[in-house]
């Protein structure tokens, strides 16, 4: 009995015996893996749904700047914009990219906002309606009243917490001034297209305007602008698509060209919570580790001790104490695979109801966005490996107390 199909054909007879303990087992196992399958598709989709709320509706998946920009974006600060010629290089550079889908020019800039009953500060981006919708397709339905064009020359997109506190409403009429970079101040009037909502981390409380209304404000008789707001094809391939970007425009390195490119990562504090999801999808996956070992493990060493006479047989029989720990870990093996293959089926099926019920939530203006949840094959085959690898390893320590049993004690005991 030295082949592995004979040491299967006798441990599936021998976990047959104890039917009761093996059906518990295998549940146990099969639970811990519909916890983890569920757990991963459903965070993993709400993940993806507020990654894609995010970078569609205000970032964009990369961003280029000026060097030193970001470190001082707080302070808006116009001498760090790219000049004409950098942006005419950009712009042409960023056109030729087959991983790009579309990108969009910024200028970044502050202004006073008056009512002519009071007055208040405002961050503003001045954008190209037409690109920017390209880049950040989500970003109308953070409008409230948004026109099909997004907004026009001579409008104004004023940020929700703006408005309530200043009683704006689409039709306002209100009062832009800004300071240039040489300290010169002009002002310009403008009629309330919208409202936008605001969004967590910097630029997400943001009003809007053209960009030719916000040359004109600033006195800017070039094409300079703040940034490149940078729409990849597939969001996944952020890092190539990065790294493309990067070898294309500065083949001696974006620092040496004075430029900066930003994944979405390293512009928004919700990163932090992806991360955590990433987190608490780990450790979810370390709860089967231990569900399984312990299942596993009490089951073996439980029928250890209950067989104790049965292995001093076989060993007095003149098997080998490879073939007895074999035995055990084939035993141990098999619950893995049964408990592994339920709960994969069970898993497939949950998820498969849950997108037949429909999981919805709302996200600030964005009402019933539905959650997808999927399982990708190479979660699947990763969870079942562990399952499998663990509940083999959880056998190793009966198995290895089975095969050096001495066969004439264990002969002897009652």
């Amino acid at each position: 009995m030295s082949t592995l199909y004979e040491m299967l054909r006798v441990a599936t007879r021998n976990l047959l015996r104890y039917r009761r303990r093996t059906l518990l087992t295998t549940s146990l196992i099969a639970l811990g893996v519909v916890a983890v399958l569920i757990f991963v598709s459903v965070a993993g989709s709400f993940r993806s749904l507020m990654v894609g709320q995010i970078t569609d509706a205000m970032l964009g998946h990369l961003q280029l700047h000026k060097r030193g920009y970001v470190a001082s974006t707080e302070n808006l600060p116009l001498n760090l914009n790219l000049s004409a010629d950098q942006a005419a290089s950009i712009a042409q550079t960023l056109g030729e990219l087959q991983q790009v889908e579309a990108f969009s020019p910024r200028i970044k800039l502050g202004a006073m906002l008056s009512n002519f009953k009071e007055t208040t500060n405002v961050r503003l981006t001045a954008v190209e309606p037409a690109r920017e919708k390209a880049t950040v397709p989500l970003l109308p339905g953070r409008v409230r009243e948004a026109g099909p064009k997004l907004l026009k020359r001579g409008e104004l997109l004023v940020p929700e917490i703006l408005a309530r506190g200043m009683k704006l409403e689409p039709g306002s009429t209100v009062v832009l001034v800004a300071t240039n970079r040489d300290g010169a101040v002009n002002g310009k009037s403008f009629n309330v297209a919208g409202v936008v909502e605001g969004l967590s981390g910097p630029g997400g409380r943001d009003g809007y305007l053209h960009i030719e209304d916000a040359r004109e404000l600033l006195r800017i008789t070039s094409a300079e602008v703040t940034e490149f707001a940078v729409r990849l094809k597939d969001m996944s391939t952020t890092a190539a698509g990065g790294k493309t970007i990067k070898q294309r425009l500065a083949p001696g390195g974006l620092k040496a060209a004075g430029l900066e490119l930003h994944p979405w990562q390293q512009l928004t504090p919700f990163s932090n919570i992806a991360r955590m999801i990433d987190l608490l999808t780990l450790f979810v996956q370390i709860m089967l580790v231990g569900i399984v070992l312990i299942s596993v493990m009490n089951v073996m060493v439980m029928a250890v001790y209950e067989r104790i006479r049965e292995i001093g047989t076989i060993a007095a029989m003149g098997f080998e104490p490879r073939t007895i720990m074999g035995l055990f870990l084939c035993e141990g093996l098999l619950l893995g695979a049964v408990g592994s293959l339920a709960g994969v089926l069970l898993s497939l099926a949950t998820v498969a109801g849950l997108n037949l019920v429909g999981l919805t939530f709302s996200f600030g203006r964005q009402q019933d966005l539905l959650l997808e949840p999927t399982l990708a094959a190479g979660t699947v085959v990763v969870v079942a490996l562990v399952v499998l690898v663990v509940a083999t390893v959880a056998s190793l320590q009966p198995a290895l107390k089975a095969s050096r049993m001495d066969p004439i004690a264990a002969l002897r005991h009652v």
